[in-house]
Order: C-alpha cells, then sequence, then structure tokens
C-alpha cells in the first residue's frame, strides 16, 4: 500500500510576507549593490535602490547612511548587509507597531474605516470583523458605501461569514442617515464594535469628503467622542500616492491608524517605511493575500526583514 507523509505545513506570515514583498526585495538588488567594500558609490546605490522601492528620499538617505556608520571602506557580505538594513527599517517602524485595541468602556466602540476605491476597504472591514468575533466581540457591521450595490452585497457576504450583523439599506440611500441609525441599532443590541464601510472617495473629491466630515458629525450627535477610531485603508500597490491620500483624508478626520494592503507581489513595499517617518501613524493590520488570515497584525522586524530578502 502506498504510504503518503503528512501534509507541509502551512506558510508562516514571514514566509507569506517574503513571498509577498519578493518584488520589493528584487527592487533593492542588495547583492548586485554590494561589491567588495562599503564605498561611497555602494552608498550612493543603496541610497538609489531604497528611494526605487518607495522608501522616500529622507528615510533613504538616514537609512543609507546609518549602514554606511562605521562599516564605510570595509568588507560586508550581502547577508551581513541585509541584517543591517532590516535593523534600520525595524527602527523607524518600532514606533508605529501598535496592536488594534477595542476599548470595551465604549459600547460600541465606533470604527470609521475610510479609502479610496481599490484599496480593499470593504474586504478588509469584513476580515477585522472575523477577528473581532472570534475574539468575543458582538460586531455590526454598517453599509456606509450606499454608491455601489456591489459594496453592500460583498459586506453582506462577510457579515455573514464573521457572524456579525450587517445594517444596510438600498444603494443610494443617505450615508449619514444610514450610520446613525446603525449606532442607534449598535446600542439596541448590545454591540461591542460598530465598523462603518464608507464610500470610497476619491481624495481629490471635495463633495465626498465633506460627507465623510458629515458621517462623522452625525455619529457625535450619539455618542460625542465617536467614532472612537479612524482606519485608513492604504492600498500598497499605489506607492508614494499613498502619502497624498493620509495628508487628504487626514484634512477631514482625524486619522488614528492605518491598514496596508496588497502587500503581496508588490515592488512598492516600502512605501509603509516614508509613511511612518512622514506621519508616525500606527499601521494596525497588513494584507498578504485574500484569504482571511492574511490580514494580519503589522510587526515592524518581520517586515523590514521580509523587506530586505532575509531569512
Amino acid at each position: 500500500m502506498r504510504q503518503f507523509g503528512a501534509a507541509p505545513p502551512p506558510p508562516t506570515l514571514f514566509e507569506r510576507l517574503k513571498e509577498g514583498l519578493a518584488k520589493s526585495a528584487g527592487t533593492l538588488g542588495l547583492s548586485d549593490i554590494l561589491k567588495k567594500k562599503l564605498d561611497a558609490e555602494t552608498v550612493e546605490a543603496l541610497e538609489k535602490a531604497l528611494i526605487r522601492a518607495d522608501l522616500g528620499v529622507g528615510p533613504a538617505h538616514e537609512i543609507a547612511a546609518a549602514v554606511a556608520r562605521g562599516r564605510y571602506d570595509e568588507d560586508v557580505s550581502p547577508a551581513e548587509l541585509r541584517k543591517v538594513l532590516a535593523g534600520e527599517i525595524a527602527r523607524i517602524l518600532r514606533p508605529i507597531e501598535k496592536p488594534f485595541v477595542v476599548n470595551r468602556a465604549k459600547k460600541p466602540f465606533v470604527v470609521l474605516v475610510a479609502g479610496v476605491n481599490g484599496t480593499g476597504k470593504t474586504t478588509t472591514i469584513g476580515k477585522i470583523a472575523a477577528k473581532l468575533v472570534r475574539d468575543g466581540q458582538k460586531v455590526v457591521l454598517a453599509a456606509g458605501d450606499t454608491f455601489r450595490a456591489a459594496a453592500i452585497e460583498q459586506l453582506q457576504i462577510w457579515g455573514k461569514r464573521a457572524g456579525a450583523e450587517v445594517f444596510a439599506r438600498a444603494p443610494g440611500s443617505d450615508a449619514a442617515g444610514l450610520v446613525f441609525d446603525a449606532l442607534l441599532r449598535a446600542h439596541d443590541t448590545q454591540a461591542n464594535v460598530l465598523l462603518i464601510d464608507t464610500a470610497g472617495r476619491l481624495q481629490n473629491k471635495a463633495g465626498l469628503m465633506a460627507e465623510l466630515e458629515k458621517i462623522a458629525r452625525v455619529l457625535k450627535k450619539q455618542d460625542a467622542d465617536a467614532p472612537h477610531a479612524v482606519l485608513l485603508v492604504l492600498d500598497a500597490t499605489t506607492g508614494q500616492n499613498a502619502v497624498a491620500q493620509v495628508e487628504a483624508f487626514a484634512a477631514s478626520v482625524p486619522l488614528t491608524g492605518l491598514v496596508m494592503t496588497k502587500l503581496d507581489g508588490t515592488a512598492k513595499g516600502g512605501i509603509l517605511v516614508a509613511l511612518a517617518a512622514r506621519f508616525a501613524l500606527p499601521v494596525y493590520f497588513i494584507g498578504v493575500g485574500e484569504r482571511e488570515d492574511d490580514l494580519q497584525p503589522f510587526v515592524a522586524e518581520t517586515f523590514a526583514k521580509a523587506l530586505t530578502g532575509g531569512s
């Protein structure tokens, strides 16, 4: 009889992240940059590579200088360079490594989720809801993206999958009114968390940004502290455009944290470093795939090691 071995264990988060960031690590091209010595030409090439990987000009210069410090004109192996580089990147990222915490004193804890079309915002809300439900929280989802019937349907599918109630109305309904009633519903059902989806508004559309501000104002009519958290979902593949999105949304609502999606398969994973240096906003979750468990808490050292192609 043919014997079959045990199935291989599923890949770890680091393995999935390393695979996802392979293009970003390839953009750095550390093996090609490093010659026999860490000289001025090598340091300049490293800085340019960091800029190409979307780490931003300031962070790239700072990191390259830190890598060279104490090692200038010395022999450095690619493995050592990766280790030192990962350490410097992790140093910049560590302050934004914070867990997403629901304040149980606020019931419901109101989370407003924003982002432009295509970032995976609605899917991210569903994944966060699933995590919260598994942690014993009672969750209500508000389908505030009333412009798109597909977004409402998608949220309803995720709500059913996660075991969370979805508060929705017909497409075209007033978003602020829906959110107001969703908060009433969350109160009535003793929900711990209300997660609010919003339209995928473009940051240069003044009317849509004004609507986001209106939603925040309407929430305060019931709870002066609401929303208690405002998350912006960003698509890693947009690179430096993510900086402009953070600036625009922060001008409309007080952002409390970021979620970075689509890190799998992008050459622009370094944008997370640029955002950390520029805004210092917590990055609560990163997305490395479509599955529910592909949305994971952000860990600075793991990310830095994967970004540099370490092991």
